[in-house]
């Protein structure tokens, strides 16, 4: 079953929150997060915002009364996870598994992930950072949100991209970025249009 929506569907488009999930400094996250991006606006399916973990500061240590620089922070992300319908991460592999950053902004949130697609862009060496998307997969799972199938995975992502950020051959990575979109979309529409309905029971 074809389950594209992006040449028929004539509903509003879905809002894509494109997490950076990188803050380390001299990362390679930018050129990643750049060019998926631009694949992702060029769709009339979406509108697409970039959230990059890098302008924000959140501490690991939780807290249910977290401290003014704390809400400061949270005020600058939280309406924006919140108003968005569907997300994609785009993550690096540290040490097997995904950054400290990208895990503290998940653990300060909760509501904002329930009942909404989330995707995968990953990069890194030989294993292109897929060990970080399986853990956070299991992430997400906990918190209500549906993990499409499909990834895009640039393995030793260095050597893709030219000086100017421009994938050197970028016919699969284009394939991948538009099969994960497809199913973001459709996820994406039929869970906006089920809350619409009924609540969801989370």
């Amino acid at each position: 079953m074809d389950i594209t929506t992006h040449d028929t569907d004539t509903r509003a488009p879905l809002k894509l929150a494109v997490i950076l999930g990188s803050n380390r400094h001299g990362r390679f996250g930018p050129v990643i997060s750049d060019w998926f991006v631009s694949r992702a606006a060029a769709r009339a399916d979406f509108t697409v915002e970039l959230i990059d973990l890098a302008d924000t500061d959140l501490p690991t240590a939780l807290s249910f009364e977290p401290s003014a620089p704390v809400r400061d922070q949270l005020a600058g992300i939280t309406h924006r996870l919140a108003e968005a319908d569907a997300f994609v991460v785009v993550t690096p592999e540290y040490n097997h598994s995904y950054p400290a950053s990208l895990k503290a902004l998940i653990d300060w949130h909760f509501h904002e992930w329930q009942a909404k697609p989330v995707g995968f862009v990953s990069y890194g060496g030989i294993s292109g950072g897929l060990r970080a998307v399986e853990h956070l997969r299991t992430v997400f799972a906990e918190l209500h949100a549906v993990s499409v199938r499909d990834t895009v995975s640039f393995h030793n992502a260095g050597a893709l991209f030219d000086k100017e950020g421009r994938h050197r051959d970028p016919k699969g990575a284009e394939a991948a970025a538009g099969a994960m979109l497809d199913q973001i979309a459709w996820w994406g529409l039929a869970l906006r249009d089920a809350k619409s309905s009924r609540s969801y029971a989370g």
